[in-house]
């Protein structure tokens, strides 16, 4: 029988330290890839709003011979959550928005149709083709 038997019981400090740093580097490199992800989301869910504002702004159209100039006016628009579109212009021969989200308050996507100045869906440059600035 050996006299110097001894049992080991859990880690060491240094081997949790390790453990910690290595768990911290991955943290370090995970979040702002995460945080990149997020931001692309939320500017999907603006282009995707304003997809859906092109469509309805034509079923208005087509009932009232002119666009909405607000977005309560129509009905079953639904807009994600964060996200606020503004119709800067509308008139008979054509519509410009703009959408932002308050995560990414930095971030504004812009669409114009018909007769709409581009400025005012800005930073759509092309008629009918969402732009977004990041």
């Amino acid at each position: 029988m050996k006299t110097e038997e001894r049992k080991e019981r859990g880690f060491t400090l240094i081997e949790l330290l390790i453990v910690v740093v290595i768990i911290g580097i991955l943290a370090a490199i995970a979040l702002p890839k995460f945080n990149s992800s997020r931001e692309k989301a939320f500017i999907a869910s603006m282009v995707t709003d304003l997809k859906n504002l092109a469509n309805h702004q034509e079923v208005y159209h087509t009932d009232n011979l002119s666009y909405a100039s607000d977005v309560a006016d129509l009905t079953e628009m639904g807009v994600s959550r964060g996200v606020t579109i503004t119709i800067n212009e509308a008139d008979s021969g054509g519509w410009a928005a703009t959408a932002v989200h308050d995560a990414v308050p930095d971030s504004q996507c812009g669409v114009f149709f018909g007769t709409a100045s581009a400025a005012n869906g800005s930073p759509a440059t092309n008629a009918g083709v969402i732009a977004c600035e990041e």
